[in-house]
């Protein structure tokens, strides 16, 4: 805990005292509201990797006044126009600066239309550029390699996403991602943790905006299937599907199968399977 007080830094557990008179790391001004605290800050916006320069870069404003606020002579705007055409065009100086802002900004794109989270973003980006460190890019699409980034990115932040769906938002096929995935996996030596059947389940539950006692049951109804071994060998889209029409049906918020077929992209054959497996070895009795 630091103990700004007495200028300490002292352990919390035993009470010993790990350094005194630590330096402020803070700023040298104060603020006592939130307009003083926007006039006196000299910062800008974190640093990102879903920017090909990480945002640190500087833009000529296109309002052409001066740090006053005044308007600039007729003389200076043209001088102002060109430093702020060169500028533009330096940032993105050679082939593969082109080739990584052009990257980026698909990522954002497909990120967007999937509505993933900041930390899948950041995640797909840092992906991105190691492939390009390594040179894996070249002789390859930039879209399927940043449909494959992204997928690993969700794989490895736990996050339910097929590849049917990043295929459908990056307009490509899904061979061919699947492809670029397992070429990029290869390369750069991931580790891809596999998707747990109960991650499907959160999904299907909110695209179907089911009630929350229904993803309760579907997620005990796995529990109790992965102690018999009932998920080893099958796929976790289907048995997530099927957990949760049976917890739709316990529920009395009765669900078709081919709702939840559609939402988990995985046939009705393959959910009437899943959920005779599961009805006989958990000895369920439903009222049809």
């Amino acid at each position: 805990m630091r103990d700004y007080e007495c200028a300490e830094i002292v352990c919390m557990n035993c009470g010993f005292v790990v350094a005194t008179e630590p330096a402020d790391q803070g700023p040298e001004w104060r603020s006592f509201d939130n307009e003083q605290h926007e006039k006196r800050a000299r910062v800008g916006a974190p640093p990102t990797f879903t920017i090909h320069d990480k945002g640190l870069s500087t833009m000529i404003d296109w309002q052409d006044r001066d740090i006053y606020g005044k308007s600039l002579p007729s003389g200076e705007k043209a001088q102002i126009y060109r430093l702020r055409k060169w500028q533009r065009r330096i940032r993105v100086s050679d082939a593969s600066e082109r080739n990584l802002a052009f990257a980026l900004s698909e990522i954002s794109k497909i990120s967007d239309s999937l509505n993933l989270p900041k930390n899948i973003l950041e995640t797909a980006s840092i992906i991105y550029r190691k492939a390009v460190k390594e040179r894996l890019i070249r002789g390859r699409s930039i879209q399927g390699m940043t449909a494959a980034a992204i997928y690993v990115a969700t794989r490895q932040c736990g996050l339910a996403r097929t590849l049917e769906e990043i295929a459908q938002a990056s307009n490509m096929h899904k061979k061919e991602v699947g492809n670029s995935y397992r070429f990029l996996a290869k390369q750069l030596d991931y580790f891809i943790p596999p998707l747990k059947p109960s991650q499907y389940v959160t999904k299907i539950s909110n695209q179907l905006t089911m009630q929350g006692n229904v993803e309760e049951i579907a997620h005990k109804i796995l529990t109790s299937a992965k102690e018999l071994k009932l998920t080893s060998g099958r796929g976790p889209t289907g048995i997530a599907a099927a957990a949760s029409y049976i917890a739709s049906v316990l529920a009395g918020e009765r669900k078709t199968q081919r709702e939840i077929a559609e939402i988990a992209q995985v046939t009705e054959v393959t959910i009437r399977n899943r959920y005779k497996e599961l009805v006989e070895r958990l000895l369920f009795v439903i009222s049809i």
